[in-house]
Parts: C-alpha cells; structure tokens; sequence
C-alpha cells in the first residue's frame, strides 16, 4: 500500500521562504506524476506544481517564478520549494502521487503567511 508523508509546513512571514516534502512508501508501479495541491478554507483543491516521471513540470500561474517542484528518484520524494511567499498562499499544502492504479493523496500539511 502506497503512503505520503508530508512535512515542511508552517508559519512564516509574507516574503519568507518554505520547503514542502513529500515522501512516498510502498510499492510504487507505473509512476506517472507527483505533486502538490493547496485547499483554501472552504474552497477545492487546486493545482500547485507537479513533476511527471521524465521530469516535466507545470505550475499554477499564482505560483510560477516563486515555487519550484523537484524529485530525488532515489527517495521517491517530492519537495516543494516556495519563495516570496504571500498571505494568499495561506491554505493546507496537499501531495498527490498518480500512478498507472491510482492516485493517493497526503494528509496535508498547514503553511500559514502572516502579513
């Protein structure tokens, strides 16, 4: 059984900077992508980045030029790098791993920016 691991979140001021981190567990056939979603309170879940298995990217147009995706293979582990980080990001960071089977999702993590 496939399982996510996050962390990284936290409370940090607008402009500062967070890593996300998402470790996968398990067996894992058929990667196909890796990435991670946000929920606003009381909203959906929408898009952040994700990376594919030869490592394209795509990104939200909120985020691009301020997050970078990357994967270590090796660690079957996602991070997320966030940088100028603005209140509006404020919302519970998912990661979503897709594979040929399934699609699992982390249990979140909070990133909270104060202005």
């Amino acid at each position: 059984q496939v399982q996510l691991v996050e962390s990284g979140g936290g409370l940090v001021q607008a402009g500062g900077s967070l890593r996300l981190s998402c470790a996968a567990s398990g067996s894992i056939v058929g990667f196909r992508t890796m990435g991670w979603y946000r929920q606003f309170l009381g909203k959906q879940r929408e898009l952040v980045a994700t990376i594919s298995s030869v490592g394209s990217t795509d990104y939200a147009d909120s985020v691009k030029g301020r997050f970078t995706i990357s994967r270590d293979n090796a660690k079957n582990t996602v991070y997320l790098q966030m940088n100028g980080l603005k209140p509006e990001d404020t919302a519970v960071y998912h990661c979503r791993l897709a594979t040929a089977r399934q699609i699992v999702w982390g249990q979140g993590t909070q990133v909270t920016v104060s202005s």
